[in-house]
Formats: C-alpha cells, sequence, structure tokens
C-alpha cells in the first residue's frame, strides 16, 4: 500500500534543535555589540532565523527528487553566478563574496554548499551497486573543485574548504577502498607545496602562526591567542551574561561573527560550552539518523552531505579557537552573526527534514 508523505514525520526534533542554539547565538550577538558600534545585530539576526525557519518548512513540503532531477541546471546557474561575483560584483572588505539586492548582501557562497550537496548526492543515486572508481573521483572532484576554486579566487579559502567533506562523504558513502584511500593521501601530501605557492601572504601568515603560536602575537598571531585567553579567562563557571571583557572591550575579533564560541565561552564557561556542544551532537545524531532511515540512496547521500559540512564547521570553528586549526574564516553554524549562513543552514535542514517527511513512502 503506498503511502504519502506526512507532516509530522518532518523531524521537528531537527528544527527544535537548531531554533534552540539559534537562540544561544542571538542572546551572546547581543551580549557582545549591543554597547558598541554593532548594535542591532542581534535583531537583525533574529529577522534572519525567523525567515530560516520558514524557508526551512516551506523547503520540506518540496519533494527532494524535485530539486535532485534540476540540480544540473542549479549546479550551472550557481557556479555562473559565482563567476559573475568575481567578474563584477563589489569589492566589499577586500573581497568579492557578496551580492548587494535591495538593501541587502547575499553570499553566494553559502547557498553554493547546499546545491554541491545536491549534485553529489544526484550523481551517486544513479550508481547503486556499482564500485567507486577513479573517473569517479575526477567527476566528483571536478563537480566539488571549480566551485571551490571560484570562492578561493573571491578570496574566501574557508567557505571553500567546506565544500572538501562534501565529496568526502559523498565517496566514503559510496564504497571507497582503503588502497584508493592511501593513494588520496599520498598525492594530498605531494600537491602541499604546490598549494603553499597559491596562498595569498595573510593565509601564509595565519600557517605560520599557527605552527609558531608565540609568533607576532600582535599581528598574526593576535586573534588567536585572543580567543584562547578569553576561552581560559572563563573559567569553569564564566564571566556571566555580558561580563565577557575580552570580547566587550574589543580584544576579540568579530566576537558576534566567526570567534562567538570564544566570546561565549568567556561568558558561560566550561559548563556552558559544553551544554551548547552537546546541543550540535544532538542536531548532528539527527541528520545521521535522517540519512540512516532515508527512503532511498539519494536521501542517504543527501542527509549525509548535509552532516558532513555541519559536522566540518563546529569542528574547525570550535578547533580554531583553542589552537587546534589555523584560523580561518569558517563561522559556527547557527551561532555565527551572518543573514546568508543562517539561511543557508536552515535550507540545508529543510532539505533533510524533507527526506524524513518522505522516508515511509514507497
Amino acid at each position: 500500500m503506498e503511502r504519502t508523505a506526512r507532516f509530522r514525520d518532518a523531524g521537528w526534533v531537527l528544527l527544535l534543535l537548531a531554533l534552540v542554539i539559534a537562540a544561544i547565538g542571538i542572546a551572546e550577538i547581543y551580549s557582545t555589540t549591543e554597547h558598541s558600534a554593532l548594535a542591532g545585530q542581534a535583531h537583525k539576526q533574529i529577522y534572519w532565523v525567523l525567515l530560516g525557519t520558514a524557508v526551512a518548512i516551506i523547503v520540506s513540503r518540496i519533494d527532494y527528487h524535485i530539486l535532485l532531477e534540476q540540480s544540473p541546471w542549479i549546479y550551472i546557474g550557481t557556479v555562473a553566478m559565482l563567476t559573475l561575483l568575481l567578474a563584477v560584483g563589489p569589492r566589499i572588505a577586500g573581497t568579492k563574496r557578496w551580492f548587494p539586492i535591495g538593501g541587502l548582501t547575499f553570499q553566494v557562497s553559502e547557498f553554493a554548499k547546499l546545491v554541491i550537496i545536491l549534485a553529489v548526492a544526484a550523481y551517486f543515486a544513479d550508481r547503486a551497486g556499482k564500485a567507486v572508481g577513479w573517473m569517479d573521483f575526477a567527476k566528483v572532484g571536478a563537480m566539488v573543485g571549480l566551485p571551490a576554486v571560484l570562492v578561493a579566487l573571491e578570496p574566501d579559502l574557508g567557505t571553500a574548504l567546506t565544500f572538501v567533506p562534501i565529496g568526502a562523504a559523498g565517496i566514503f558513502l559510496a564504497g571507497i577502498r582503503t588502497k584508493q584511500i592511501a593513494v588520496l593521501v599520498l598525492l594530498g601530501a605531494m600537491l602541499l607545496p604546490v598549494g603553499w605557492h597559491f596562498l595569498k601572504p595573510y593565509q601564509r601568515d595565519r600557517l605560520t602562526s599557527f605552527i609558531n603560536p608565540s609568533h607576532d602575537t600582535q599581528g598574526s598571531s593576535y586573534q588567536g591567542a585572543q580567543s584562547k585567553i578569553a576561552i581560559g579567562s572563563g573559567g569553569f563557571w564564566g564571566k556571566g551574561f555580558g561580563n565577557g571583557t575580552q570580547s566587550r572591550l574589543g580584544f576579540v575579533p568579530v566576537s558576534h561573527a566567526d570567534f562567538v564560541f570564544a566570546a561565549f565561552a568567556e561568558e558561560q564557561g566550561f559548563l556552558g560550552t559544553l551544554v551548547v556542544l552537546l546541543l550540535y551532537l544532538a542536531l548532528l545524531l539527527r541528520l545521521l539518523d535522517s540519512a540512516q532511515t532515508a527512503g532511498d540512496r539519494a536521501g542517504r547521500f543527501l542527509c549525509a552531505g548535509i552532516a558532513a559540512v555541519f559536522f566540518f564547521q563546529v569542528v574547525i570553528n570550535a578547533g580554531m579557537m583553542i589552537g587546534l586549526f589555523p584560523i580561518t574564516g569558517i563561522p559556527l553554524p547557527l551561532m555565527s552573526q551572518g543573514g546568508s549562513t543562517a539561511l543557508g543552514t536552515f535550507l540545508a535542514l529543510g532539505l533533510a527534514m524533507s527526506v524524513n517527511m518522505r522516508r515511509f513512502v514507497n
């Protein structure tokens, strides 16, 4: 007996967890910006979260198979937008990342993540039962690599790196072999010197300061040093809401955006950060459960791709704050201030909800 998609099967816990984390982020944005020149950012973020919630619900009602069928055209359109952005896009803060639309700015690369997830899922959905060959690596590599290069040229290396786990998750789920992993690791090691050659001076400085944190603490190492000071000063209980001196006095850079985790840790301490990390873990587990219970191969690949990007961004952002990874412009999902980031995240969650709604459909 055929069953239709039911709204109650959408996986509302997934959306609820996202809203709880977003609410914590809004509170922290308010705490760090309300008494500064950036006052009002928290109110803007509320609007973006509300819009994102509405969009997630709307997307959940759309059959994801329709989006998969149109993914080649969506992918071509996204690549065209990224190319157009490099050609004629306005330079804001020294980069070409945003398109101004009606007084707002939209970061195309944030939505490109979801497009790549759709493209990779559509590719592997048609290869059920087939072994992963080197031609698959080449095709997926090109599929992920083309937009990644365009985003890196903006320049935005951090966002470009978030495309990598999408392809990696797809290939892993499709059945990569141990020999292939060994070859890829060796190839990656050989290409590291080439990658270093293409890095911009400030990107090289960040890697140098990561290897030697005591180098240039007032320059390239400043951001990492201040974030660690803020986290350490929070101790176990934290300094309390609105009492984070490192963030409120401007020592922690962009404490409402990329460094919101450090600002939160200073105010809420180890206990508060543990609660937030557990919420992220719960959200990730829900995404993995969506992948496991998906009604078909395409749904599994979609949810796995979303989970991979989500996991990568949380781990890298949190790791940057404590010195485990070099400083890159990777925001913390749902907590960092940013309209495009929030909207892109809720779009992805809406897609996972669409998969949940249709997992019992024959």
